[in-house]
């Protein structure tokens, strides 16, 4: 049975649609060269040499993971030995990751939950009397995607005094977040968010004034 005028159209018109499809694709594939065998560590980008690196992931692993929950001054006291900047009495649990301690600062009273990551490629800032909340992450660096050896960059993160970012909170590299707001749980920060609200979504929006 011969195909109705309608049903030809749409067979032309879903040609045609894969044709655009593949005009763009190539067109993309023409543009894009990704070379990793390209990427170089930039000079001093850790901080420290690599030995320094590789002896804080060992304590790290051995020695701050292992200890007991209530070992909090233990805790503060390894960071600060690899150059960490922490305050009076920070509550950091064992679980939690920090990449580099010599990039971090941690103000006084604040509390780091269970599993939350630092990833402190480049600079993090947190201030007094603030809670980032379990499972969340900080992330300081990122690549830059439209250069072919993918090159790796710091970005300096800052957590403003008297925040709290509930549970799986991620904050995107170089995002500033105002004192005093609130970043409901699994809210995505990719842009700085104001001082003293409501922030919730993907991406964080400001809903309301924080009471």
């Amino acid at each position: 049975m011969p195909p109705t005028s309608t049903e030809a159209a749409d067979d032309a018109a879903a040609r045609q649609e894969s044709r655009g499809c593949d005009d763009v694709a190539g067109f993309g594939a023409e543009r894009l060269h990704q070379d990793l065998s390209t990427f170089r560590m930039p000079e001093g980008f850790r901080g420290r040499p690599a030995w320094a690196v590789q002896l804080w992931w060992l304590v790290e692993a051995v020695l701050f993971r292992p200890s007991p929950q209530v070992f909090n001054g233990w805790r503060r006291t390894l960071l600060r030995c690899f150059g960490a900047r922490v305050g009076k009495r920070v509550v950091i649990r064992p679980t939690a990751h920090v990449t580099y301690p010599w990039k971090v600062l941690i103000g006084d009273f604040s509390w780091i939950g269970d599993h939350v990551t630092l990833y402190s490629l480049g600079p993090i800032e947190i201030g007094d009397h603030s809670v980032v909340s379990q499972h969340s992450y900080i992330c300081a660096g990122d690549h830059d995607y439209s250069a072919p050896d993918f090159p790796i960059r710091a970005h300096h993160t800052t957590i403003g005094s008297q925040v709290w970012l509930a549970t799986g909170v991620f904050v995107a590299p170089g995002a500033r977040i105002g004192d005093g707001a609130v970043v409901g749980a699994r809210s995505t920060v990719v842009a700085d968010l104001p001082a003293g609200m409501v922030c919730i979504g993907t991406p964080a929006r400001a809903v309301k004034p924080r009471k």
